[in-house]
This record gives C-alpha cells, sequence and structure tokens, in this order.
C-alpha cells in the first residue's frame, strides 16, 4: 500500500504553467472554479504569452499528473507593486482548484505553499486572498486568516 501511495505522489510534479497544458485539460480544471468559455488554441497561447511578459511577477503553477497527462491542480499568483510599505510588494493569490477526482490528496495545499513561497521570494511583505465562507477552513489550515471583507464589482 505504500509503495502504491508513493508512486502516485511521485506521478503527481508540481510546475508552472506551459503552452501546451490546454491540451491537457487546464481550461476544463478552470471551469470547475468559475465560468470560463472556450478559449481557442490561438487565443489561450495570445494570453500565456501576455503573461509571460511579466516574469515572475505573474505566476501560474499546476500540478500535472504524469501517469495520465492531465492537470489536476492549478493557482496562479501576481505580484503588486506598492507605494506603502517603503515601495513594498504583496502577493494575490487567485484561481486555485483541484480536480474533483484528485480532492483530498493535499494537492491544495501544495499550490498554496507554491505560490505563497514564490510570493515571499519575489520580496513580498504579505500575500492575500479571497475565498468563500466554505473554503475559509482549508485557508486557515495554510496559514491564513481572515482580515476585513472582500468587495467586488462586475463589468459583466
Amino acid at each position: 500500500m505504500m509503495q502504491s501511495e508513493n508512486s502516485v505522489e511521485d506521478s503527481l510534479h508540481i510546475r508552472k504553467l506551459e503552452v501546451t497544458d490546454k491540451e491537457k485539460g487546464f481550461i476544463e480544471l478552470l471551469r470547475q472554479l468559475t465560468v470560463c468559455d472556450s478559449v481557442s488554441d490561438e487565443k489561450f497561447k495570445e494570453r500565456f504569452e501576455e503573461i509571460a511578459k511579466y516574469g515572475d511577477d505573474h505566476c501560474i503553477c499546476v500540478i500535472e499528473d504524469v501517469r495520465s497527462g492531465k492537470i489536476v491542480a492549478t493557482g496562479s499568483v501576481f505580484i503588486e507593486k506598492k507605494f506603502v510599505r517603503n515601495c513594498g510588494k504583496a502577493g494575490h493569490i487567485e484561481d486555485v482548484v483541484v480536480d474533483s477526482s484528485a480532492r483530498g490528496m493535499q494537492l491544495g495545499k501544495r499550490i498554496v505553499e507554491y505560490l505563497a513561497d514564490h510570493a515571499h521570494s519575489m520580496g513580498c511583505y504579505k500575500v492575500i486572498l479571497d475565498c468563500t465562507e466554505e473554503n475559509r477552513p482549508f485557508y486557515e489550515k495554510c496559514g491564513f486568516k481572515k482580515k476585513e471583507i472582500q468587495m467586488v464589482k462586475y463589468f459583466v
């Protein structure tokens, strides 16, 4: 049993998003989180290249199950450059989702830790995120604490 658990864990590789990940179910995974219309290969490549221009200031990571070639988890962090805190930086974590078939394997925690570590390595004094009340216990286990409230204004 231990051998098979290790082989499953060994097959789950965390890394930065690659342009070929669209073919590995990346968009379908995002649909498990929120509204995500179909994206053509051309549009995906354009957006990927646009984000890539930000370098380490915008990091999208994925966990790929190399056995199936499927993306089973993802999240992103972007670095905001501020004037407060001596021209400090803040990381914003967004779009964290784990495939429904892979939940309960600590993949969400791995994604959040990867993103928080990235923000810290970029010199951020904090990393923040928005979540539902339902997901609050998960993020608290990842070391986050509730602070203030979230407000939103949608344009579409």
